[in-house]
């Protein structure tokens, strides 16, 4: 596939420019206030995580603290309708 490309001195046509729409790489970094912690977790658990992690392409750090964000979003919802 290693094809030579010619290239003709043609016109393009009616060139239209437009603004530049996408964010700066600073506005896609996510803030998040996080915590470090210390926590005991059982080993099968930790495997679990380390193996669907790996599977995706991910940490498996990552994934519980998603889990647990998930979790606490839906139970704080769930004590505000108290």
């Amino acid at each position: 596939m290693n094809k030579t490309i010619k290239y003709t001195d043609e016109q393009i046509g009616d060139i239209k420019i437009i603004e530049d729409f996408l964010p700066s790489p600073k506005d896609l970094i996510f803030k998040e206030e996080n915590v470090k912690v210390t926590i005991s977790l059982t080993k099968e658990s930790i495997e679990f995580f380390k193996v669907e992690a790996k599977k995706h392409h991910t940490q498996y750090q990552k994934m519980i603290r998603n889990l647990l964000d998930v979790y606490a979003n839906s139970h704080s919802r769930g004590l505000a309708n108290l």
